[in-house]
């Protein structure tokens, strides 16, 4: 199973970004996916999370400013992200937490990691 994010990118003050998350390979089933962000010199923080039936949680940085929705069809979870400020600079990371299958017969579930998109946004 891999993720992988995209539509990082820079950005002035105020401005909009729309990140994707794709999950690839033999999945079953993806319960909670998310969005984190870690900033220089600092730990990983949440973002938004939305679970399997849209049920979401925002961080508090995030609230009023973000919106998380996915694509169950298609694996993907996005992130709309509106006025946006240079505290907002940051690798975000998306999660997923992700049942999948292996050598025909068996299933298992963890968590999974993007490889992380950096958003940069200018004063």
């Amino acid at each position: 199973v891999q993720l992988q994010a995209s539509g990082g990118g820079f950005v002035q003050a105020g401005g909009s970004l729309r990140l994707s998350c794709a999950a690839s390979g033999s999945i079953s089933s993806i319960y909670d996916m998310g969005w984190y962000r870690q900033a220089p010199g600092t730990q990983r923080e949440l973002v938004a999370t939305i679970s399997s039936d849209d049920r979401t949680k925002y961080g508090d940085s995030a609230k009023g400013r973000f919106t998380i929705s996915r694509d169950n069809a298609q694996h993907t979870v996005y992130l709309e992200m509106n006025s946006l400020k240079p505290d907002d600079t940051a690798i975000y990371y998306c999660y997923g937490d992700v049942e999948y299958s292996f050598r025909i017969y068996y299933r298992s579930r963890r968590g999974f990691w993007g490889p992380g998109t950096l958003v940069t946004v200018s004063s």
